[in-house]
């Protein structure tokens, strides 16, 4: 065989590789938790939901269970549902592009597995309204599944979850693949806006000039060390706050 077309083909099969674990890392990385809480259920009343057209934009819709559906689910049936349906859909939601090298890479914010869903106001209230209980709920599901999909780590920082960073470090040190973990600890920061984070240049760099959706920076030890005892003091100054109140 001619060197040239060896090389050819030598480069085709590390290329079809390399977007192999690529394409891997990036669907590991989309997985959702399905919560087992009348899981039966909720799939038949999902498959009756017929979708609406919201009235004042064209670009978004709703497909609601019915007032009367959802109000006689239990708080357990609830959570699975928000979980595994988000109401709204919107065409202009953000698209997340496959980036090289993305198992190496911590990233600013998690990547979107609703497509061109999210969750609607009477899905954040109901996240809201109990949080303590969907805190419990998803660190029970983690510790009985072994797998926090993104889903439960959007749901965590959407109700501003900062007592849920002891629990999310120490399922970190048990399951290292998962590196948005720390995207999940950064993003509390950011919420609670924790001083010792926002002016670090790990901040600048990843919610600064060029924040975007795909911000990242690199993943080596000493990133990961610091992310982890940044949330950790986050976590201990906030716990004294709220101790003194």
């Amino acid at each position: 065989m001619k060197p040239a077309l060896l090389s050819m083909l030598i480069f085709c099969v590390v290329s079809t590789s390399s977007y192999s674990q690529m394409d891997a890392y990036r669907a590991f990385r989309a997985q959702i938790s399905v919560p087992p809480y009348g899981l039966s259920k909720i799939k038949a009343l999902i498959t009756k939901i017929k979708p609406q057209s919201d009235e004042d934009n064209s670009d978004m819709g709703i497909s609601p269970l019915s007032e009367k559906d959802y109000d006689a689910l239990s708080l357990r049936e609830k959570f699975t549902y928000t979980m595994i349906h988000p109401e709204m859909y919107a065409q202009n939601c953000a698209v997340f592009v496959p980036q090289s090298d993305e198992s190496q890479k911590i990233f600013g914010y998690l990547i979107s597995w609703m497509n061109e869903e999210t969750w609607s106001n009477r899905q954040l209230l109901f996240l809201a309204q109990n949080r303590d209980s969907v805190m419990a709920i998803i660190k029970e599901s983690v510790t009985r599944s072994k797998r926090m999909g993104v889903n439960y780590k959007d749901a965590v920082v959407e109700i501003n979850g900062w007592e849920m960073i002891p629990f999310l470090i120490s399922y970190y040190k048990d399951n290292k693949k998962d590196k948005d973990i720390l995207t999940t600890l950064m993003l509390l920061m950011k919420k609670g806006r924790y001083p010792d984070f926002i002016t670090s240049k790990s901040y600048k760099n990843l919610y600064g000039v060029a924040d975007n959706y795909e911000s990242s920076m690199t993943f080596n030890k000493a990133n990961e060390v610091l992310t982890l005892q940044r949330a950790q003091a986050y976590y201990d100054s906030k716990k004294r706050d709220a101790q003194k109140n």
